[in-house]
């Protein structure tokens, strides 16, 4: 046994995270993307009951989101207290430990590889919890992407995974998680790819797909194979719907565009203390709380009565608006609540009101209410998120009848143009990166460097030598034929030089002894010999490609050699890369 786990750890596992440094890594990858899956799954599992179990015990008739039932003064009070709650909380963190959301995940995947802690997962659970249970005009879908992409990363980075990995089962995680919280695969694998990585790969698909797939499986063990909502059967009546179909779309489309710039414009007091900003955002909600108690929680109840038609207009109508106006107040304040739960509200319930307005104007040809409350919330959260086809594909299976796409592609495409290009608004979590100064780069030319990592191009062929070198050595270095020697000095490596340029001195000094009947020296000094030496800068082995071309621009190097710690304080030097062979993966490998 003992020898079958040194075999596993000396070579099993190393040569796993090897193949996982290339593009071409499928199997492993898909075998990452199944535990990534099953563990995302048990965490939203923990999480959906963390918020479940104390709204059925504490609200009326074990209804998890009953809040319209309570006494106006409870409504009121409970989310202001829950605000205080929260502000108290985040207060004591520091600054960098209050991001959590999806927000959080882009910002981690473009500046830090998708590397995510457990504080931060934890500080998200909190949250995610305190927002929705204390009736905040909150999601949980929000944060259930931001803790599958921390316990996925987690996993690779215990694993200690090369970097180009852990960015995909990041990935991964976000899909299992909206999976696993809608019941929607699809829409989950769409979701990950287009709104959190914002790249399609075809090596990207497999695993996703899987962890997709096994997310669901985990939570439909325990909820069933139901969809988010009971969706009745239904169709577009006519062709002639065509016009209010479109005029509904440019409605949402400008919803959508006054909900982005309303929080957008919300969030430029993020420099005030948190503690004021959430305290304010729990002042907001009382009077919506007390007189339009719909808007508190997550609101799934209140969809499925509009989906029905089991709401008047002006009920809906008030609602949509209201849940739009205090979502993006609260939001922009700093609230810690998802956006992706509220998104669905606002569509469903304007869709709900603006189908009663068409069955009044024409009675015959009008579709349910239900349908274009369907269309609405698709075509809403499209608009938000500035993601048509994963808006497309969460419809889709919510409604699990294909005569939807075709006026639902209809109407998630003009409300994302009505938005993004008559409004100028981009998608809401890059309008919250742009509004914390940062940026997420998404060009072809970083998402080709950021699937490799430079294991997968690194010459290995090196060796450590130090700068004064016996010349018993020097041969030993020349015959173990190594292409590359790394001259270490007082305080690490500080250059690196072709053996060949050594052998070429010796072959020279040889011959002058000989002539001159003198004898060759002791020890060379390798930094004082003529040599085509380089200046070298150090680069992690689980580093992406964008990463070691980073460290070439901050170090000015000519020269990276990639390193890994084997035990403290010892770090093992595994290969060179040089600026040449980045330009020729990206020219002439890549895939």
């Amino acid at each position: 046994m003992r020898k079958i786990r040194q075999r596993i750890t000396e070579h099993l596992i190393p040569l796993f995270r090897r193949r996982l440094s290339g593009v071409d890594a499928l199997p492993q990858l898909a075998l990452l993307g199944l535990l990534s899956g099953l563990v995302t799954g048990g965490v939203i599992l923990i999480f959906r009951m963390a918020i479940e179990l104390p709204l059925e015990y504490f609200l009326p008739n074990n209804d998890s989101e009953a809040f319209e039932q309570l006494a106006p003064l409870t409504r009121g009070l409970l989310p202001l207290a829950g605000a205080l709650s929260l502000g108290l909380f985040l207060h004591r963190l520091a600054l960098q430990d209050r991001k959590v959301g999806i927000v959080h995940v882009m910002e981690r995947l473009n500046y830090h590889q998708g590397y995510l802690s457990f504080r931060s997962a934890l500080v998200q659970f909190v949250c995610g919890v305190g927002t929705v249970i204390t009736g905040q005009s909150a999601g949980r879908e929000g944060p259930a992407v931001h803790l599958g992409a921390a316990f996925s990363s987690l996993l690779g980075q215990r694993m200690r995974l090369p970097n180009n990995s852990i960015r995909t089962l990041v990935a991964c995680g976000c899909a299992a998680a909206i999976s696993a919280s809608f019941n929607t695969p699809i829409a989950g694998v769409i979701f990950a790819m287009e709104v959190v990585m914002m790249e399609y790969t075809i090596a990207g698909f497999t695993p996703i797909i899987l962890a997709s797939v096994s997310g669901a499986i985990i939570t439909r063990a325990v909820y069933g194979s139901e969809p988010a909502f009971t969706v009745p059967a239904m169709t577009m009546n006519s062709l002639l719907e065509i016009p209010w179909i479109l005029a509904i779309a440019v409605i949402i489309g400008i919803a959508a565009a006054a909900f982005i710039f309303l929080l957008d414009y919300t969030g430029r007091y993020h420099q005030r203390p948190v503690l004021l900003r959430i305290s304010v955002a729990g002042l907001l909600m009382v009077p919506f709380a007390i007189a339009i108690p719909e808007v508190m929680g997550i609101g799934y109840d209140t969809v499925s009565l509009t989906i029905h038609n089991q709401l008047p207009f002006w009920l809906m109508l008030t609602a949509a608006l209201a849940k739009l106006v205090v979502t993006a107040l609260t939001l922009g304040l700093g609230m810690p609540s998802g956006v992706i739960g509220p998104t669905v509200f606002m569509g469903a319930t304007l869709g709900g009101a603006m189908g009663l307005i068409g069955a009044m104007i024409a009675p015959e040809s009008a579709s349910s209410v239900g349908f274009y409350a369907m269309l609405g919330m698709g075509a809403m959260m499209g608009a938000v998120l500035q993601a048509p086809l994963a808006a497309l594909m969460a419809l889709l299976e919510l409604t699990l009848n294909p005569h939807i796409i075709f006026p639902g592609m209809l109407t998630i495409t003009v409300a994302s143009m009505v938005t993004s290009e008559v409004f100028g608004q981009k998608s809401l979590f890059i309008t919250i990166l742009k509004s914390q100064g940062l940026s997420y780069q998404n060009s072809p030319v970083i998402q080709a460097l950021r699937r490799v990592s430079v294991g997968a191009i690194m010459d290995r062929s090196v060796m450590r030598v130090p700068r004064q070198l016996p010349l018993e050595e020097c041969r030993q270095a020349l015959k173990s034929g190594s292409k590359w020697l790394v001259i270490d000095g007082s305080s690490g490596p500080t250059a690196l030089m072709p053996a060949v340029d050594l052998a070429r001195y010796l072959e020279d000094k040889t011959a002058e002894c000989q002539e001159a009947n003198g004898e060759l020296p002791e020890s060379i000094d390798l930094v004082e010999i003529p040599a085509n030496r380089r200046d070298v800068a150090a680069v992690q082995y689980q580093a992406t490609l964008e990463e070691a071309l980073q460290a070439f621009d901050d170090s000015k190097a000519e020269a990276l050699y990639v390193q890994r710690h084997v035990a403290p304080m010892i770090q093992r030097i595994y290969g060179i890369v040089l600026p040449t062979d980045i330009d020729s993966y990206y020219q002439y490998r890549r895939t």
